[in-house]
């Protein structure tokens, strides 16, 4: 948090990924909260390499933590969603456990944070049915880290979503998330470490934290064509609307 400070950095948002990773970001971002200048958020949820743990006591323990969710700092439900390149849950479970939480996000009125890899085709067809059915909010959260295509990456926008860059644009063999995010609005952009993974060059292979999101910012300015400065404020500015915060 000190090394946030010295970045400019004023607000972190711990994310989570199973009923027990919940309780702890909870925790941390109301004891933590305001340490070095910091605001601390969390989210709460069930990452698809957990949705085997998911029992009626988990999905009591969210919708608790969602209904108190403005007196605990809880921003977002998420990570949520689809990962069959691990398939460390049965497939047949993630997508079970993704609709009940796109429910739950729908019913609690809260963005989603959107983890998807290699299932991108399962995953944007239940999207597609909670979307015509009118059960994604008009914010309906973002797609973090994003790794599909450049088509995918536009339905979600049209579906609600903002869309994530992190780690991966830096990369030197990475072709297609910069083309992405040439492609993606303005208003639809914001930037993310997903740490302690992917951290952006030039401090790959090193343990990834908060205050490396500037070298995110740095390339996307470059993609962009605009001053650092400019794509701090506007991500800085879409962060806000996404999660809500005044």
């Amino acid at each position: 948090m000190q090394r946030c400070k010295a970045s400019g950095i004023t607000g972190v948002l711990i994310p989570a990924d199973s009923e027990e990773t919940s309780r702890i970001a909870v925790d941390m971002a109301n004891k933590y909260d305001g340490f070095e200048g910091i605001a601390l958020y969390a989210s709460v949820g069930v990452h698809p390499h957990e949705a085997k743990t998911y029992t009626q006591a988990t999905d009591e323990y969210l919708r608790n933590a969602l209904e108190a969710r403005k007196g605990q700092k809880i921003m977002a439900l998420g990570e949520i969603g689809l990962d069959y390149y691990y398939d460390l849950s049965e497939r047949s479970v993630q997508r079970e456990v993704f609709e009940k939480q796109l429910e739950m996000a729908y019913e609690y009125d809260v963005p989603v944070i959107l983890h998807e890899r290699d299932a991108t085709g399962d995953c944007l067809d239940i999207l597609r049915r909670f979307f015509k059915a009118g059960k994604l909010r008009d914010v309906a959260g973002v797609c973090h880290c994003c790794s599909c295509s450049a088509e995918a990456s536009a339905e979600l926008v049209k579906m609600g979503f903002f869309i994530g860059f992190d780690g991966p644009l830096t990369f030197k063999n990475n072709k297609k998330t910069p083309e992405v995010a040439l492609n993606t609005p303005w208003d639809r952009i914001v930037i993310e470490t997903d740490s302690p993974y992917l951290t952006p060059e030039p401090n790959r292979g090193l343990i990834n934290e908060p205050c490396h999101v500037a070298y995110v910012c740095g390339k996307l300015a470059q993609i962009k064509g605009v001053t650092i400065d400019e794509a701090a404020q506007i991500t800085y500015d879409n962060g806000k609307k996404l999660f809500g915060v005044n």
